[in-house]
């Protein structure tokens, strides 16, 4: 899951957020060096992305982009998850999202210093842009994807991803709808972090 999906899933604690926002950052038995809260968050974001590479929805979305993205497709299918959570964010929590990313902004600058250095070089770029509000529409996605292939070894076929999504639209909405409800009740469950829902029996 890319950061939108890590962040909502973190639950009510702050040290638990900036933990599953730093986790891709933490190699090894290095989590250990950290605040037990944070630790904790570390370990989170660790069993969400095993959950997700080995979820069969999950696989099933990634053979769409695999003949252009090859190993990099679940990356891809990472960021248009988010796109379809922040879309369809009413559907998840209680909050509207631009409260939860205002949210968000502040307990990652005020747990600053904690952060790894390559975190505290892209943090402020995130805020400024408001990245996690972006992920609502397609072309913040794309943006999002085309700047991660300026600074990593993901292909910068942006425009593939774009093509493949719209062609897939529904199918791919649909797919994410399924998983992410699975995802949510193995975090409140096997792990016991409470996820607060919104009330859409009235809807």
């Amino acid at each position: 899951m890319n950061y939108l999906a890590h962040l909502h899933l973190s639950g009510e604690s702050e040290k638990m957020l900036v933990g599953n926002f730093i986790g891709d950052y933490i190699k090894g038995n290095k989590y250990l060096q950290y605040d037990e809260e944070i630790a904790k968050g570390i370990l989170l974001h660790r069993q969400i992305d095993s959950f997700t590479d080995f979820h069969p929805l999950q696989r099933e979305a990634r053979l769409m982009f695999r003949h252009e993205f090859g190993l990099y497709s679940g990356i891809v299918v990472d960021f248009i998850y988010d796109h379809f959570l922040a879309k369809n964010w009413d559907q998840y929590s209680t909050i509207r999202l631009p409260v939860f990313a205002k949210r968000v902004h502040a307990i990652l600058l005020s747990h600053f210093n904690t952060l790894p250095l390559r975190v505290q070089g892209f943090l402020p770029f995130l805020i400024q842009h408001k990245r996690l509000l972006s992920y609502a529409s397609v072309d913040g996605i794309i943006q999002s994807l085309k700047i991660m292939g300026k600074h990593s070894s993901l292909p910068s076929k942006s425009e593939e991803v774009e093509t493949i999504l719209l062609e897939n639209y529904t199918e791919l909405e649909t797919n994410f709808a399924a998983f992410f409800t699975e995802l949510i009740d193995f975090i409140s469950g096997k792990q016991g972090v409470e996820i607060k829902k919104p009330d859409l029996s009235n809807c």
